[in-house]
């Protein structure tokens, strides 16, 4: 099992729709074989999934769920922009922006929910360099918001 779609599959998974902008932005650019996309934040079904910071509204394994609806939402906008999941050739870089509360210091963990999920999902092409940033707020109250580059096959 070496296609993206393979593994997603036998994980139970099928892509959302790509989310909707909520604000003036597009989801993804394209230039030559790279997406850059915008931020994604954790919605299912356009309905923000978790609010709250990270060490006071929400728990650290919330946080790291939250984490892993955003990588799977960037999928959906990469995968839409590369003509299916199994055009993306890989993962370049993932900026994970945590909510945390004052004393919170764990992003790097919160982060590891979408960083493991896009390994198990592209395999070794999942595998990526990462920022993990705490902030105060993010848009709509958001917990967690991924920034991902990808790559596509030519």
């Amino acid at each position: 099992m070496h296609k993206a779609s393979e593994r997603l599959k036998a994980m139970g998974i099928t892509l959302p729709p790509v989310p909707k902008p909520v604000a003036a932005y597009i989801p993804c650019v394209r230039h030559h074989d790279t997406l850059i996309l915008s931020g994604q934040i954790p919605t299912k079904d356009g309905k923000l999934v978790f609010a709250g910071q990270v060490g006071f509204e929400r728990k650290l394994e919330e946080a790291q769920q939250a984490a892993k609806l955003c990588a799977l939402n960037a999928i959906a906008v990469a995968a839409d922009a590369a003509g299916g999941v199994d055009n993306i050739d890989r993962v370049l870089k993932v900026i994970v922006y945590v909510a945390s509360h004052e004393d919170f210091t764990d992003q790097h963990l919160v982060a590891n929910g979408a960083s493991n999920f896009l390994k198990e999902v592209f395999g070794e092409n999942g595998r990526h360099a990462r920022a993990a940033v705490g902030v105060a707020e993010l848009p709509l109250d958001s917990t967690v918001e991924i920034d991902v580059t990808f790559t596509v096959k030519t």
